[in-house]
């Protein structure tokens, strides 16, 4: 998976836990030894970061003898470098955004394209309630690769007499993420021929969605390792609640317009139900931090309605470390172009906050 939160290791991880830092370097420099011995001459670059990566992880999961590998792609689907996997058992595709757009396309069309990219021949794939255009786009690659594509029901159908899943990621988006998931762990285990992972429900027709041109896969009961599965899940940094003597720190990495607006929704029920502080010295700050080519004044217009007393910006450079730790040091942006960067985001949000009828308190008052 990516980004890392804390340390790469984050990425390659065995049973839900990081490799250990043993593992990690011994298998970084058994891959980076055999691709320097290995490499073209002629074109004597080496492999990218996220490549380097990739193939290190494919390297530990063989090594280790998994029996499951969990791959999430790079960036898109169609170019990048974890589609080299030809066989997988089952393939998913959560909800579209719009992201990576000088590298996927401005249009969710145009990323669908790139998402379908990992679509493989007679392999069964799975995606969530899209808009119309983009899931017409996902079936058509679908097709072209011979690729049977299906439809998650929603998270309800699955609790049809039977208890309400109760899930260990925040966030009503989180339902159809776990319908997802429910679809590609049975998927995988009907391949591997288990038995007792209950009873095919049918869909009856009338709940088929209308005017979807990809077929709704039937719901089932789950199981209870499933059940288990969906309950005890957990994401560091997504939708999490992080409480530090008299400071509570709301943490989530959404990056686009349609997960923030998830975020704020999740930030507002979440806030709601902490106790809160009667005396009028409860202050809420946002501390905002985006990388890339994404459009800050689009993701900061949507958090306005959280009503922030103040609003810090900073880089992702880690000027003081306890652990002497590089591993959140981005080396392909200069400090000063990410602080550069930062002082366009405080100036876009006093605009926003001005053409909102309010100001930022950090501010000067204005002369009268």
């Amino acid at each position: 998976s990516s980004p890392h939160l804390v340390q790469v290791r984050e990425r390659i991880r065995i049973n839900g836990q990081p490799i250990s830092k043993d593992l990690f370097n011994k298998y970084f420099w058994l891959v980076y030894n055999r691709l320097e011995e290995t490499k073209d001459l002629v074109h004597t670059s080496m492999p990218a970061y996220f490549r380097f990566l990739t193939i290190m992880a494919f390297h530990v999961f063989l090594q280790e003898k998994v029996d499951l590998a969990v791959v999430e792609v790079g960036i898109g689907g169609a170019f990048d470098c974890t589609n080299i996997i030809r066989a997988p058992v089952v393939c998913g595709v959560s909800s579209l955004g719009i992201d990576h757009t000088s590298i996927l396309g401005d249009t969710l069309e145009k990323i669908a394209w790139q998402k379908g990219g990992i679509f493989k021949p007679g392999v069964p794939a799975f995606t969530v309630s899209q808009p119309e255009r983009p899931l017409e786009v996902l079936r058509e690659r679908a097709q072209e690769r011979k690729c049977p594509l299906y439809l998650c029901p929603e998270l309800d159908e699955f609790e049809e007499g039977c208890q309400v899943l109760e899930l260990g990621l925040a966030g009503a988006h989180q339902r159809s993420n776990a319908a997802l998931a429910l679809q590609l762990a049975r998927m995988w285990l009907q391949r591997r021929g288990c038995q007792g992972l209950g009873k095919l429900k049918e869909v009856p027709r009338s709940t088929e969605l209308t005017g979807r041109p990809v077929p709704l896969a039937p719901a089932f009961r789950p199981t209870d390792a499933m059940i288990q599965g969906l309950r005890d899940t957990e994401w560091l940094g997504r939708t999490q609640v992080l409480s530090h003597g008299p400071v509570t720190w709301y943490l989530d990495g959404a990056h686009t317009t349609s997960s923030i607006q998830a975020c704020v929704r999740w930030f507002r029920q979440a806030a709601l139900n902490q106790d809160k502080l009667h005396d009028g010295s409860e202050v809420r700050v946002l501390l905002f931090n985006a990388t890339g080519d994404r459009d800050t004044a689009a993701l900061l217009k949507l958090l306005l309605p959280c009503h922030f007393d103040y609003a810090v910006f900073c880089p992702n450079f880690t000027e003081v470390s306890v652990a002497s730790s590089v591993d959140q040091q981005n080396f392909n942006v200069t400090l000063e172009n990410a602080l550069t960067r930062c002082l366009e985001n405080q100036r876009t949000w006093t605009r926003l906050l001005e053409e909102k009828g309010g100001q930022d308190p950090w501010l000067p008052a204005p002369l009268r």
